[in-house]
């Protein structure tokens, strides 16, 4: 018999598994797939006397990849030819599948857009998550983000995009769009998303942002009014407005109201996670596309991953 030499398989040591690997895995667990290509197939070709379309799964799969790490469509392509494991996770086979090109990225998104099938699939994670209890629906948070959009005009029509605004904000001025959430105040998911532009204030946003049943809303100053505060005289039926306390111009705030807007900020603390995932995890802190629109429904996609992100370390799964 003869004798295994140092190079043989089995004497190989296995490799340390990489975050990136390890996020793979974690999000295979927590995605609906079957759900979400039932949602999408109604709306994808199918095979004819043509060219046979690439499968749905694998360019979904692909999609995701180029949301969770900022991918574009001719990036997207080379990482695919360069990285086997993206090929694993899009259960392409080098040997034997076409890798997809750039157009045919390109082409899938643009058929998501043009049929809203993002926002569908944020509506079916939350959905499916109130299912399982992580939605309730008795205390929202809300609060908006600003994202940045190029200013420059040095672009092929001359001009910045005439749907992104400016803002102030402190003492800087931010040029670009809002995205303004209710986020569950037990678990933290994100159950409303509404996208604008950067002019808007929060405050306009806060009917918007609510489910109806609450019977606390949180928020920050921008969304104090004289009739939502604390202190204000509210309907039986209507929610308690958990707002800070507003100091007046050259007085302190009494050590009391100091205190509670103390505990009320530890509380709205919850709203910040899935800025967080979205603009660090994701790597999304400027916007891609022109117009509301396309963004708008690229952040659908975003926030219903970072939902299922966020549940990921618990254990839990929505898939079907």
């Amino acid at each position: 018999m003869k004798q295994l030499g140092l190079f043989a398989p089995v004497f190989i040591k296995k490799p340390k598994q990489t975050r990136k690997q390890q996020f793979l895995a974690e999000m295979e667990r927590v995605i609906p797939w079957q759900d979400w290509l039932a949602k999408i197939r109604p709306h994808y070709p199918v095979a004819g006397r043509g060219r046979r379309p690439t499968s749905l799964e694998t360019l979904l799969r692909i999609h995701l990849l180029q949301q969770w790490f900022g991918y574009s469509d001719p990036a997207m392509e080379e990482a695919l030819h360069d990285m086997p494991l993206f090929r694993d996770f899009a259960k392409l086979d080098a040997g034997e599948d076409a890798i997809p090109d750039e157009t045919t990225l390109l082409k899938f998104r643009h058929r998501l857009e043009r049929h809203g099938l993002a926002e569908t699939l944020f509506n079916d994670t939350k959905a499916r998550l109130a299912e399982q209890g992580l939605l309730l629906r008795e205390g929202t948070i809300v609060d908006a983000t600003l994202i940045a959009a190029p200013s420059s005009t040095k672009n092929r029509e001359r001009k910045r995009d005439s749907e992104m605004s400016s803002t102030k904000k402190g003492n800087n001025y931010h040029y670009g769009m809002k995205a303004h959430i209710g986020v569950d105040a037990d678990s933290g998911l994100v159950h409303s998303l509404e996208i604008t532009t950067a002019k808007v204030a929060d405050g306009v946003m806060t009917d918007a942002l609510l489910h109806g049943d609450e019977r606390v809303v949180l928020g920050d100053r921008a969304y104090t009014r004289n009739d939502r505060n604390l202190e204000a005289e509210r309907q039986e039926d209507e929610p308690v407005w958990a707002m800070p306390f507003k100091r007046k111009k050259g007085e302190a705030l009494p050590a009391e109201q100091a205190i509670l807007n103390r505990m009320l900020a530890s509380l709205r603390a919850k709203v910040e996670h899935p800025f967080r995932i979205v603009k660090r995890q994701f790597g999304y802190s400027k916007v891609r596309y022109r117009g509301l629109f396309k963004n708008a429904q690229q952040l659908y996609l975003l926030f219903a991953l970072a939902n299922l992100y966020q549940i990921r370390s618990v254990g839990l799964s929505v898939q079907g």
